[in-house]
C-alpha cells in the first residue's frame, strides 16, 4: 500500500482541470455540474439535479471553469468569490476555519461540529483537508443557511460542498496544466482519464505539486525564505455493470511539508506613544523577529466510496467516507522574544473519522406532485493531541537572566465522538408556480474528551443530547422569471471543551469558559430570484434574521490574560513544587446573538463576447448581553485595552481565587468585515482561425471591520483588491496560455493585530549566598514574571504576484 502511495503521489498524471469550455465540460462529463450552453448553473443542493434560480436558497458556486480562468490554486481564495465568506487555516497546520454571514468558528474552540460544513463527495470532511491546493475540481457549492435535514450534519451557518471530477466511461484524455510566479510559485496539474470498459468501467488519475513561498514572511535572524511543497494524489474509479446500478470508489492522499515565520511589527506603527523597537518594522515589511521557524508537516488520506440503485421511479444510495489526518508541528513558545534561542513547543496531532449515509429519494415525482428524500447518517471520530508545553525558568539577572531550565510539561487531549441521526425532506408541487418543503432531522449525540497533563487527568468530559432541528421553505412563481420565497430553519451544535488552558488549578469560573452547553440557533429568510433579458440577466436579493442561543464567541487577538498553575521539575523530571505565573489564552463564552444580513447578486451578459457578474454581502452580528472572559484589570465590568502584561500580583488582586476576569457584554460577535462585494469582467474576440484573445478583471472589496474591543489598534479600513488576467484560448477549450496580475496596485492592508506580545516565565532569585560545600550560587524562588515585546503579531494581505498559466487538454477532459 505505501509503494502504491507513493507512486500515486508522484504519477505522471497529475491534474488540471483549468481553461475549460462550458460546452466542452458538459461534453466531457455528462453527469458533472457545471453551467451549460444555455447558462443555466445546475446544482445538487437539494439532493436532486436543478437550475440553481428554482432552489429557494442562496447558492453561490465556482465551477472548474470559473477555478481555471481566475488561477484560484489554494481553496482560500474562493472566497473571493463568494462575499461574505472568509477562508482560513491555522498557523499550526491543525484544521481551518470557515466564517459566514455574522459569526466566527474556530476549530480550537468549535470542535468537530462547525458552524459551516464542508462535503468532499457528499461526506463531510474537515477544512484543514479542503482548505488546501486545489486540483480536478467538478464544482464547488457554497450554501448559506442552516443546513442538515438534507444531508450530513446540522451546521447553522452554510454548507461548502466539493465535487470532484468523475472517470468518463466513455473517451480516453488528460489535461496539464503548468503555473508560475514572480514570488516563487512553481505549481503544476494534471489529469487522465482511461476508459477500462467502455461504457461500463473507468478510472481518472489526478494529482498536483506545488512549491511556494506561503505569505513571504521573512526572519530579520535568518536567511532562509518561508516555503510550502504540497504533493498530492487522487485515483477515482467509477463502474455501471448496469442501467440501475452505479459504483464509485475515490482515493486521496494529501502530503504538505511548510516553513513559515510569524509576521511582526512595531507597536509605534499604530500608537506613536509606545516604546521605540531595537529594530523598526512595519506591516509591509513582512518581516519576524523569531530565530527559528514554525515547522508544520501534514499528512491526510481520504478514502470516499458510493453506490447507487435506481428501480421503479426511486434511488436508493449509500455514501460512505473514512479519513486520516496526521499533524506534526514546531513552534516557538517565547512569543516576547525574551530570550535567546527558541522555546519551542511540539505538537502532534492523530486523528480518524468515518460517516456513513445511507438514503432513499425518488427520480420520478410521486402523484406527478411529491418529491422526498429520508435517510439515515452515522458519523465517529477519534481525535487525538499529545503536546509539550514547556515552563521557561529564568537565571538571576546577574548572571545573565539566559534561561537556567526549560521545564517541559507533556500534554494529551482525547476524544471520542459518534451521531447518529435520521432526518427526511418532502417537497409538494403546487401546479406549476408554487412549492411547500419542509425537513427535519433526530441528532443522538455522544462525546467523551479527556485532558491530561502531566500523567493526570484535569478535565474528563462527556455529554450526550437528543435533539430535533427543522427547515421550511415557500416560494412562488408569479412569473416564469420571477420567483420569490420565504425560508426558515434551526440547528443545533453540541456543546464545546475550548482546549488550550493546561492549568492544573482551574477555577469553576474558568471552566465555564472552557467547557460550554450546546448552541441553537433560529433563522427566517426571505428572498426573490429573476431572470430578464430573455435569460441575458440574472438578478437575485435575500435578506434574512438568525438569532443564536450559547453561541461560543472566542475572544480573538491575543487572548485573556489568566492565572496559570504550573509544575515545576527537577532535572531527573520528579515534580518539586508548583508555581503561579501569567498566561493568555482565547477562552470561550456561551453568548446570545442575533444576526441581520442581506445578500444579492446580479450577471449580465452584456453582449455575447462580454460578460458582468457583481455580488455582495452585508451580516451583521452582535452579542446581546452575554457573559465573556475578559481583562478587566481595574474592575469595572467592561473590557480593559490593555497594551501590556499585568504582573502577577496585579492579575491576582484583580481576579482572586477565579483566575479569570468576566465582562457582560453587548457587542460585534464577528471581527469579518459587515460589508463585502465581488466584480468580476470577461472580453473575448477572435484573433486567429479558432483562436480567441481575452480579457478578464476580478475586484475583491472588503468594507471596514472592527475587531477585538479590549484592543484600541486593530480595526481595519476598506480596501479592494484587483486581478487581472489576458491570454489567448482555443475555441474548444483545448489549450490557453495566460498572463495574470494579482493584487495588481499592491494594496497591503493589516488584516489583524495583536496586543503587544510577551512572553511568560519564572524567575529564579539570588541574595548572594553560595553553597559552602559546592561554591555554588544558592537560588531562590523561583517567581512569575513576565517581558512585554515593543512587537505585536499581525497579518496582512498577500503579496502582489506576476504569473503565467499554460493549460493543455486532449480528448475527454
Amino acid at each position: 500500500m505505501r509503494g502504491f502511495k507513493q507512486l500515486l503521489l508522484c504519477s505522471a498524471g497529475l491534474s488540471g482541470i483549468c481553461g475549460l469550455g462550458s460546452a466542452a465540460l458538459a461534453q466531457e462529463q455528462p453527469d458533472a455540474v457545471s453551467v451549460n450552453e444555455a447558462n443555466v448553473i445546475i446544482v445538487q443542493a437539494r439532493r436532486r439535479d436543478e437550475d440553481v434560480q428554482d432552489v429557494p436558497a442562496v447558492i453561490d458556486t465556482v465551477t472548474a471553469d470559473e477555478i481555471g480562468k481566475l488561477n484560484l490554486r489554494d481553496f482560500r481564495e474562493v472566497s473571493t468569490l463568494a462575499p461574505g465568506l472568509q477562508l482560513d487555516t491555522n498557523a499550526n497546520g491543525i484544521g481551518g476555519n470557515a466564517r459566514m454571514r455574522g459569526v466566527n468558528f474556530d476549530v480550537n474552540a468549535s470542535g468537530n461540529n462547525p458552524t459551516v460544513e464542508f462535503y468532499m463527495n457528499d461526506a463531510p470532511i474537515t477544512a484543514g483537508i479542503v482548505l488546501q491546493q486545489m486540483y480536478d475540481i467538478g464544482q464547488i457549492e457554497v450554501q448559506r443557511g442552516p443546513q442538515g435535514t438534507l444531508r450530513g450534519r446540522a451546521s447553522p451557518s452554510g454548507s461548502i460542498t466539493v465535487t470532484t471530477k468523475k472517470p468518463d466511461l466513455y473517451s480516453w484524455g488528460g489535461v496539464v496544466d503548468l503555473t508560475a510566479n514572480d514570488i516563487g510559485t512553481q505549481n503544476v496539474k494534471g489529469a487522465l482519464n482511461v476508459p477500462v470498459i467502455e461504457g461500463i468501467a473507468a478510472i481518472r488519475a489526478a494529482g498536483v505539486w506545488d512549491e511556494n513561498e506561503v505569505d513571504r514572511v521573512r526572519s530579520i535572524d535568518r536567511n532562509r525564505d518561508p516555503w510550502s511543497r504540497t504533493r498530492s494524489g487522487r485515483i477515482s474509479a467509477l463502474v455501471t455493470p448496469t442501467d440501475w446500478l452505479r459504483f464509485e470508489g475515490m482515493y486521496q492522499r494529501l502530503d504538505r511539508n511548510q516553513r513559515t515565520y510569524d509576521q511582526i511589527a512595531s507597536f509605534s506603527e499604530v500608537n506613536p506613544g509606545a516604546a521605540q523597537s531595537p529594530v523598526y518594522i512595519s506591516s509591509k515589511d513582512r518581516l519576524s523577529d523569531a530565530e527559528g521557524p514554525r515547522l508544520v508537516s501534514q499528512v491526510f488520506d481520504v478514502y470516499n466510496w458510493r453506490a447507487e440503485a435506481s428501480g421503479w421511479g426511486q434511488r436508493l444510495i449509500y455514501q460512505g467516507q473514512y479519513y486520516t489526518q496526521k499533524i506534526h508541528s514546531t513552534e516557538n513558545f517565547d512569543k516576547g522574544n525574551a530570550f535567546a534561542g527558541d522555546v519551542n513547543q511540539i505538537t502532534d496531532t492523530r486523528s480518524t473519522s468515518q460517516s456513513h449515509e445511507i438514503r432513499l429519494q425518488n427520480e420520478e415525482r410521486l402523484f406527478g406532485m411529491v418529491d422526498y428524500v429520508v435517510g439515515f447518517f452515522d458519523s465517529r471520530n477519534r481525535p487525538h493531541t499529545d503536546l509539550t508545553n514547556p515552563t521557561i525558568v529564568a537565571l538571576p539577572a546577574v548572571f545573565g537572566g539566559g534561561i537556567a531550565q526549560i521545564v517541559q510539561t507533556p500534554i494529551t487531549s482525547q476524544g471520542r465522538t459518534h451521531e447518529q441521526s435520521i432526518f427526511g425532506n418532502l417537497t409538494v408541487h403546487i401546479g406549476d408556480a408554487t412549492e411547500i418543503s419542509g425537513g427535519a432531522r433526530h441528532i443522538d449525540y455522544k462525546d467523551q474528551s479527556q485532558l491530561i497533563v502531566n500523567g493526570a487527568t484535569i478535565s474528563n468530559n462527556a455529554q450526550t443530547a437528543k435533539k430535533w432541528i427543522y427547515s421550511g421553505s415557500i416560494k412562488h412563481n408569479f412569473t416564469p422569471d420571477l420567483m420569490i420565497y420565504v425560508a426558515t430553519g434551526s440547528s443545533w451544535r453540541p456543546g464545546i471543551n475550548v482546549v488550550g488552558d493546561f492549568n492544573i488549578t482551574p477555577s469553576a469560573l474558568e471552566n465555564s469558559f472552557l467547557h460550554l452547553p450546546a448552541e441553537t440557533s433560529k433563522s427566517y429568510e426571505i428572498g426573490l430570484k429573476s431572470t430578464l433579458m430573455d435569460g441575458r440577466m440574472r438578478f437575485n436579493l435575500t435578506g434574512y434574521h438568525q438569532k443564536f442561543k450559547n453561541y461560543p464567541y472566542r475572544v480573538p487577538g491575543s487572548g485573556v490574560f489568566y492565572v496559570n498553575t504550573v509544575a515545576l521539575r527537577n532535572a531527573s523530571g520528579a515534580v518539586t513544587g508548583l508555581a503561579q505565573q501569567v498566561s493568555n489564552f482565547n477562552f470561550a463564552g456561551a453568548v446570545p446573538v442575533e444576526v441581520n444580513g442581506v445578500e444579492g447578486d446580479v450577471s449580465f451578459d452584456i453582449t455575447p463576447n462580454w460578460s458582468l457578474n457583481a455580488s455582495a454581502s452585508y451580516s451583521l452580528g452582535k452579542i446581546k448581553g452575554g457573559t465573556v472572559p475578559c481583562n478587566d484589570l481595574n474592575g469595572d465590568g467592561v473590557p480593559d485595552a490593555t497594551t501590556t502584561a499585568p504582573s502577577l500580583a496585579e492579575l491576582q488582586a484583580a481576579v482572586g481565587a477565579n483566575n479569570i476576569a468576566a465582562c457582560d457584554v453587548t457587542q460585534r460577535a464577528s471581527f469579518m468585515a459587515p460589508f463585502s462585494a465581488t466584480v468580476q469582467s470577461e472580453y473575448s474576440f477572435p484573433v486567429f482561425d479558432k483562436t480567441n484573445a481575452y480579457l478578464r478583471g476580478l475586484m475583491t472589496y472588503t468594507g471596514k471591520s472592527q475587531g477585538d474591543p479590549g484592543n484600541a489598534w486593530d480595526n481595519v479600513s476598506g480596501y479592494a483588491l484587483v486581478n487581472l488576467f489576458a491570454g489567448l484560448r482555443s475555441d474548444d477549450g483545448a489549450w490557453e496560455v495566460g498572463l495574470y496580475a494579482k493584487n495588481v496596485f499592491e494594496t497591503t492592508k493589516t488584516l489583524t493585530r495583536t496586543n503587544p506580545l510577551f512572553t511568560a516565565y519564572q524567575q529564579l532569585g539570588f541574595a548572594g549566598q553560595f553553597d559552602p560545600a559546592t561554591g555554588r550560587p544558592v537560588f531562590t524562588g523561583p517567581t512569575a514574571a513576565t517581558a512585554t515585546s515593543t512587537y505585536t503579531g499581525v497579518t496582512t494581505t498577500a503579496p502582489r504576484e506576476f504569473g503565467i498559466n499554460v493549460r493543455y487538454a486532449f480528448g475527454s477532459r
